[in-house]
């Protein structure tokens, strides 16, 4: 294999994760330590991922054909390789209703994010999208990495400020700079103001990096975690003497969606929020944000960094 994309070390510590104060997934907020470990800087660019498909012929779940004895219901014409892409709509729309700007479309996979016609030729330091859960864990095991757990990642994206609503602050736009890659304007999913320059991914490293010298830990892509999804964290430790080292998210069977039991497939825990973040509709661009994501469907605003965990350096 290739040399590993460039990592950070962080020293571990003791943090306050989660957020009393937004969605309730989020809470309660509660003490959790973590070990050092070393982090990608920016996601897994499309290049990155490029090479790794150069060097293993690994094929991406959006790239193979549908089982027809998964999916009995299924059109036969939906049986074929595809993802999820983003559709603006024409107007406005109920937005409890994401099936109104998240369309099927045969032929996406992470050459073609957008569906046939669209390409990564140009795009080739913009983040990889249209992986699968097993996708990442494919180029984490290839690159001699691993996905981060829910903890890692959020103490990663805090970039050592303690509480803070964002990953730079408590402030939206600090002197009124745009400080990451998010829906520009309150007239999500059909209208944008274009402020940002971008409509969809932008070339990693285009925001400023937090505190810990890490690129787009908000906006741009929602990036996949290791966990488990559960619907809240767990009760906070008295002190910090008895934070939980290293924790790990929940199992498969407590993934699952109860309101959808047809579906069998459990989910991991995302983060970070997307370039699809609208403050009227997904204030999710924030480190205690999380969404659960089910582990065979890749979109095209989800992707994924790796880690190292241990003292060891950075490569």
């Amino acid at each position: 294999m290739s040399a590993a994309p460039e990592l950070v070390r962080l020293s571990g510590g003791t943090f306050r994760m989660g957020s009393d104060e937004h969605y309730p997934e989020e809470a309660p907020t509660h003490l959790v330590r973590v070990g050092d470990f070393s982090i990608g800087a920016t996601a897994v660019t499309n290049t990155e991922f490029a090479r790794f498909v150069r060097a293993t012929g690994y094929v991406t779940v959006a790239e193979r054909p549908l089982d027809p004895a998964e999916f009995p219901d299924a059109p036969a014409e939906n049986l074929v390789p595809g993802s999820m892409v983003f559709t603006p709509t024409d107007g406005p729309v109920d937005l409890r209703h994401l099936s109104q700007w998240w369309t099927w479309a045969p032929g996406a996979s992470w050459r073609a994010p957008y569906g046939p016609g669209s390409s990564v030729k140009r795009l080739p330091d913009h983040p990889v999208v249209q992986v699968c859960h097993e996708d990442a864990r494919a180029y984490a095991d290839w690159a001699g990495l691993d996905l981060p757990t829910e903890a890692e990642w959020e103490y990663a994206a805090r970039g050592g400020l303690e509480g803070a609503a964002y990953t730079w602050g408590d402030e939206k736009r600090p002197g009124g700079r745009i400080m990451a890659n998010t829906w520009d304007g309150p007239d999500f999913p059909w209208r944008h103001t274009k402020e940002s320059g971008y409509l969809r991914t932008a070339p990693v490293g285009r925001f400023p990096a937090n505190g810990f010298g890490l690129f787009d830990m908000a906006g741009n892509v929602w990036e996949w975690t290791d966990d488990w999804w559960t619907s809240r964290h767990p009760d906070d430790a008295t002190s910090a003497c008895c934070a939980p080292l290293d924790p790990r998210g929940g199992d498969l069977e407590g993934s699952l969606d109860r309101h959808q039991p047809q579906f069998r497939t459990g989910r991991k825990v995302i983060k970070g929020g997307s370039h699809l973040c609208a403050d009227s509709y997904c204030l999710r661009y924030r480190p205690a944000a999380r969404r659960p994501q089910m582990v065979d469907t890749g979109m095209s605003h989800v992707g994924f960094r790796c880690v190292r965990r241990g003292a060891s350096e950075a490569g």
